[in-house]
């Protein structure tokens, strides 16, 4: 593993890592960072240890504004409306600055991706999200921003195409990476206890 700069304890991070969708124009991340990221994305679990797992780090400015193109576009097409009824006023306005901007405007993006030459196609989802999940993580721990959203992967053909992907690679996520454009403050969780039943559902914690 690369030498890291000092990071927070473990659960720390955890309880403290979320979205952001608004980044700093001013810092980049350098490559010796993103390194430690992508280790860290590569250490988590997949089905039959097969490491389907592709990474494409984006930051040409062109490639990273064909992909808020597609993020719009998806966010457009339906998944506004959808979000509009079903989101917090508060989130929802963050959300709408991420999917039509603001996301595509973070320093780097990462499309992961999975090779279905080396999964099934049953765990593709199930062999990449944990590394997706590392890599935010890792990410909070050294101070970044990120988020996971899938809106580009609405149109995967046209991602792919941008990104030069083989056919048998598959987007499943974009994770934009950069250090935030203001404090991100708390996550928004409930508590654990509310989703949670002792030997039987309905039995509470």
């Amino acid at each position: 593993m690369h030498d890291a700069p000092t990071a927070p304890p473990f659960f720390e991070v955890v309880v403290g890592q979320r979205a952001c969708r608004a980044f700093d124009d001013d810092r980049d991340v350098a490559d010796e960072t993103l390194a430690i990221l992508l280790e860290a994305a590569t250490h988590a679990p997949s089905a039959e240890n097969r490491q389907p797992w592709v990474f494409v780090v984006i930051r040409d400015a062109e490639t990273r504004a064909r992909v808020g193109e597609l993020t719009a576009q998806a966010w457009e097409d339906g998944a506004r409306e959808l979000s509009r009824r079903r989101l917090a006023e508060e989130l929802f306005t963050e959300v709408d600055e991420g999917a039509t901007g603001g996301i595509s405007a973070a320093p780097v993006l990462v499309v992961v991706g999975a090779d279905t030459d080396r999964c099934l196609d049953a765990t593709v989802a199930s062999s990449t999200f944990p590394a997706v999940q590392n890599l935010l993580l890792a990410a909070h721990a050294l101070g970044l921003g990120s988020a996971l959203t899938t809106l580009p992967t609405v149109h995967a053909d046209e991602l792919g195409a941008a990104i030069g992907l083989p056919e048998t690679v598959v987007p499943v996520a974009v994770v934009p990476l950069g250090y935030p454009a203001r404090p991100l403050g708390p996550p928004r969780r409930e508590h654990f206890a509310g989703h949670t039943h002792r030997e039987r559902f309905g039995q509470p914690w």
